[in-house]
């Protein structure tokens, strides 16, 4: 009976996280709190060990979406504890294979900055229980033990932050989330930078997996990571700076 009432709670919960409330409106301090709270969540190390691996569960993901964009069939999806993972997809052509390697360092800004905008714009808790659907249906392409624990841990998070927060408190969880998964994108952007820069191990960056398959220099891909990063940080920017009052 419990379990029974939890379920349903959680539905419901779910359910009412889709109607619209109100647009978020704080003054200059409360943001600048907020900020501070995200940066807090993904730039230390103490913190970014474990913030980090959400973030490398949203890159992952952005790769299998993107994947399943063109047609390709996602395989399954690798996480680790040194924040490294890995998506496998099967499909014909080089586009969509090409089209899902480019999208997994720009998907935690792109979640981030719509995050925000979900906040700004009175959408919090539907960006709430978007993202709790999503995590719970990634569960079904996780293929490690490491990666299952990750994905549960992250998946378990998101029901509680949908049944616990109140909808008028989550505007100001979703957008800390957004500013540290955007702040995340940009700090693996530079850490991906620097492995073609100081000649690390390239077979694990992105861009040189696309320059290897494609022919196209890997640091137009660099570089087209980071329009798309710059592009969410300043949609970002736009969309708190409407909410100040």
């Amino acid at each position: 009976m419990l379990e029974q009432i939890s379920v349903d709670s959680w539905w419901q919960a779910l359910l009412v996280g889709f109607h619209r409330g109100p647009s978020l409106e704080a003054e200059a301090l409360t943001l600048v709190l907020i900020i501070a709270a995200a940066i807090a969540l993904s730039v230390p190390w103490a913190t970014w060990r474990w913030f980090g691996l959400y973030v490398t569960f949203v890159h992952e993901l952005g790769h299998a979406l993107a994947a399943l964009m063109t047609g390709r069939v996602v395989r399954g999806i690798r996480l680790n504890l040194n924040h490294s993972g890995e998506t496998v997809s099967a499909g014909r052509g080089r586009g969509g294979a090409a089209w899902s390697g480019f999208w997994g360092y720009p998907a935690p800004a792109v979640a981030g900055a719509a995050m925000i905008w979900a906040a700004c714009s009175g959408w919090a808790t539907a960006a709430l229980s978007a993202g709790a659907i999503l995590l719970l249906v990634a569960l079904l392409f996780i293929r490690n033990l490491i990666g299952v624990l990750i994905a549960v841990g992250c998946a378990v998070l998101a029901q509680l932050l949908v049944l616990y927060t109140a909808r008028e408190f989550a505007a100001y969880v979703v957008v800390c989330l957004g500013i540290a998964l955007v702040v995340g994108a940009v700090k693996d952007w530079f850490k991906v930078t620097a492995v073609h820069t100081r000649r690390g191990r390239l077979d694990s960056s992105d861009a040189y997996i696309l320059a290897r398959s494609t022919g196209v220099p890997a640091a137009l891909w660099l570089a087209g990571f980071a329009v798309v990063i710059g592009g969410c940080s300043y949609w970002s920017l736009a969309s708190l700076g409407g909410a100040v009052i």
